[in-house]
């Protein structure tokens, strides 16, 4: 009888045993990691809307600030006229028809006062809490982004550093 080559079952066991460990050890990190980044993406994205804000202000001085994302948008795919009501000043899925916009992970509102808008609050709130963010991000007419852990965050909310 000749000894037959290949692994045991033993080390086959050990092996797989190994594998797990790892990857018990590595998937928290890749998922503190997709959270980190989907929130940089949402102070980005308070950043952006921020600076189409004050364009649209700008451009449009009898409008004021836009009234919502849409009005920053190109209200449809593939838009490329700019109006009032459609400025094409943020990308289709920020500037969605329809609010809130959702992008890596958050959900975007803004909301104005005045007529013709005078000031704006802008919102990023984590789609599932703990899984896609941690923190929930405000911004206003004043372009600091704050924000709060445990809670909506607001005007009197610390800013990021």
């Amino acid at each position: 009888m000749h000894k037959q080559k290949g692994f045991s079952l033993i080390e086959l066991l050990i092996v797989v045993a190994i594998i797990l460990i790892i990857a018990a050890i590595a998937i928290p990190n890749l998922l503190r990691s997709r959270i980190a980044a989907n929130e940089a993406s949402a102070v980005g994205s308070l950043r952006s809307i921020n600076t189409a804000q004050t364009t649209y202000a700008s451009t449009y001085p009898a409008t004021g600030y836009a009234a919502s994302l849409s009005n920053l948008g190109p209200g449809t795919a593939g838009n490329t006229s700019s109006s009032s009501a459609n400025a094409v000043l943020l990308d289709f899925v920020l500037g969605c028809p329809s609010q809130p916009c959702t992008k890596s992970g958050y959900s975007f509102n803004l909301t104005t006062t005045g007529g013709p808008p005078t000031y704006y609050m802008s919102t990023a709130t984590p789609v599932n809490v703990g899984q896609t963010g941690q923190r929930r991000f405000y911004s206003d007419a004043t372009g600091v982004i704050r924000y709060n852990a445990t809670a909506t965050a607001g005007s009197t909310d610390s800013p990021i550093q």
